[in-house]
């Protein structure tokens, strides 16, 4: 049995059972009959259905925002925020589907010689809860377009949203097992994997989850993509717009009680501004109001489970034992958590060298633009990035030494269907979203032509 608990309340709100043996091979027959008849169908075809689903989605986005913010904490704006996003990326692929996967012609010295991109087959998705709607749609939206049928393990503590996500696909009329949510943990994901119906498989996880996933997937022969996080650096340099650099500073690190991989965690200041931009950060850190995520005035709602605030408070002492300064927060009440800001942090302390997922943000000094390329790329990580500066030639300098996947200059670090999602190192590897993400699960298969 799973139970779903309301991190604000700590009252459970549903228990389910798991899926036994015979349930598992049932959705697995399923999914391997849809997909003959799916992948059949045009691209056109495919994305009418995403199309209504994101309309869907759209007309019920306070119903399943609610049910975000019940089962995992965030506020209110902040779930419904989620679900338009699924939604608007719906459209995205909808619109965008076939060019992307449009015949690719080829000159060569063969009659015709051309690229085809055709699906793979059942792709299992391995969700976490920490945006329970976006991180599955944003494999399943442009998976299903490509001609794949989806297969979710989401986080137990959000599997209600997992069924909300399923109801959303039957209720368009997507045709039985080309979406399915299987209620399994963690033990069941090598048999999943090792099943031959099953082609492929996402992550986004930790790194050990991440590890775990790639070595049965290497073992199976198959492809896999991983998101594993991230210690994002965001780099402020002395011409930067302080007053506009703390403010998204600050909602970059909070926003979902700064349970995000791609959040800016690590705070790179060049020494000549330092005093005043923390005095600009501690100014927009005053000014987040906790309290139950379901009120519209909450900034800030709590962390997820009891045990990821005891993750989050256990490196906020080590970094204070090895010497850190608390500029801000530090207090807890059971998954609530006051925004957190340490100062004089370096490497080898916890908040530097591991990733944090929670509302914990550092101050790290740098005396130039050189010291704060290397501190930022002093990380086992290597997912998102940001750098503040008015000079946009310097910008683009700095931004291609950057060792990471994406690089905000001047704005928030976030994800868009319009552009490539995903990191290196440790941070994994593969991408999500755009053209790169459609075609992660599909055979690129070229087609030669000779005359008879």
């Amino acid at each position: 049995m799973f139970a779903s608990i309301n991190p604000y309340t700590q009252k459970t709100i549903r228990t389910y059972r798991a899926d036994n043996a015979s349930t598992i091979e049932r959705k697995l027959k399923q999914a391997d009959r849809a997909f003959a008849d799916w992948s059949a169908l045009s691209i056109r075809g495919r994305a009418d259905y995403l199309r209504k689903v994101g309309q869907y989605l759209t007309d019920n986005n306070q119903r399943y925002g609610e049910l975000i913010t019940a089962e995992m904490g965030k506020t209110l704006k902040e779930a419904i925020g989620e679900v338009d996003k699924c939604a608007t990326t719906c459209t995205f692929y909808a619109d965008q589907a076939e060019t992307f996967l449009t015949d690719q012609r080829i000159d060569s010295d063969a009659q015709t010689s051309f690229i085809t991109y055709q699906p793979l087959g059942p792709v299992l998705a391995i969700m976490p809860w920490n945006f329970p709607f976006w991180q599955v749609m944003r494999f399943a939206i442009p998976g299903l377009i490509a001609g794949n049928v989806g297969l979710l393990k989401h986080a137990p503590n959000v599997f209600g949203c997992s069924l909300a996500i399923d109801e959303a696909f039957r209720a368009c009329g997507l045709p039985a097992g080309v979406f399915q949510s299987l209620l399994v943990d963690v033990p069941a994901v090598d048999g999943l994997l090792s099943d031959k119906r099953v082609k492929a498989v996402t992550l986004t996880g930790s790194g050990r989850a991440g590890a775990s996933v790639a070595s049965i997937a290497g073992r199976e022969i198959k492809k896999s993509v991983l998101e594993l996080g991230g210690s994002d650096a965001l780099i402020v340099l002395a011409d930067a717009d302080l007053d506009k650099a703390a403010e998204v500073a600050v909602k970059s690190r909070m926003q979902n009680a700064g349970q995000s991989c791609i959040a800016a965690k690590r705070f790179i200041l060049e020494r000549s501004i330092k005093k005043p931009f923390t005095e600009r950060l501690l100014h927009q850190i005053s000014q987040i109001k906790q309290g139950d995520p379901l009120d519209n005035s909450t900034t800030m709602g709590p962390m997820a489970r009891l045990d990821l605030a005891d993750a989050i408070e256990r490196q906020y002492k080590a970094t204070l034992a090895k010497g850190a300064k608390r500029l801000a927060g530090g207090e807890r009440n059971q998954c609530n958590v006051q925004p957190m800001l340490l100062d004089k942090v370096k490497p080898g302390m916890a908040a530097f060298d591991e990733e944090t997922f929670g509302p914990l943000a550092v101050l790290v000094e740098a005396k130039d633009e050189k010291e704060a390329i290397r501190l930022a790329n002093q990380s086992d990580f290597g997912l998102g990035s940001a750098i503040w500066t008015q000079d946009l030639d310097r910008a683009d300098r700095l931004a291609r030494q950057i060792q990471a996947g994406s690089v905000f200059v001047n704005g928030l670090m976030r994800s868009d269907a319009r552009v490539p999602f995903g990191g290196i190192k440790q941070s994994g590897f593969g991408r999500e979203l755009s053209e790169a993400g459609i075609k992660e699960f599909v055979n690129i298969k070229t087609i030669w032509v000779e005359k008879p």
